[in-house]
């Protein structure tokens, strides 16, 4: 899946209030993070959601825009937003892929389910995954370490030639890659 291309969609989702009609298009131009998950009033789904909220300007004034995708409804979303404080201060798209034509385009159908795997995909404003993530069942997902990753990302794709080292943060040295480092790290 890394380097390849957003397929086509068109789905609904609940943003800030509003259902709003989304497809491919709404992502290009800018880095989009799709943030998978298996089901809305669940247990460890609203800990993951609650926890990417919490870290949501920050990414916004990166430039990126999140899409949380379960195949439940746009409307189950907004029953959800309403009723749980912790998925009320939510203000990425929440989208309703119950067709599961999102999901199947990502790969992370659960097979004979109809429910998302936990997964994270991060896209660059081409279009293109550049990173992405996928846990059992059981283990949820870091909004801090997705951060470090947009950051990571983000810095590499404006610095050509310079990759990013294990637990690089932001400001930290990178690598330039060459013959001469070869054996010496």
């Amino acid at each position: 899946m890394i380097n390849t291309e957003i397929k086509p969609f068109s789905a609904t989702a609940y943003k800030e209030g509003k259902f709003v009609d989304i497809t491919e298009k709404d992502v290009l131009g800018k880095w989009a993070v799709f943030f998978f998950y298996p089901a809305d009033f669940t247990f460890v789904c609203p800990t993951e959601l609650g926890d990417l909220a919490d870290h949501y300007a920050e990414l916004q004034s990166r430039g990126v825009e999140v899409f949380s995708v379960s195949t439940d409804t746009h409307f189950t979303h907004k029953a959800w937003h309403d009723s749980s404080d912790t998925i009320g201060k939510i203000n990425y798209y929440m989208v309703g892929d119950q067709t599961g034509n999102i999901t199947n385009n990502f790969n992370v159908m659960r097979e004979g389910q109809g429910l998302a795997d936990r997964a994270t995909f991060l896209m660059d404003p081409q279009g293109v995954i550049q990173a992405m993530e996928i846990t059992a069942e059981g283990i949820g997902r870091e909004a801090e370490d997705l951060m470090r990753k947009v950051k990571a990302a983000q810095y590499v794709a404006s610095h050509p030639g310079e990759v990013c080292p294990a637990k690089w943060k932001e400001g930290e040295a990178t690598l330039t890659p060459s013959l001469d480092l070869v054996g010496k790290i």
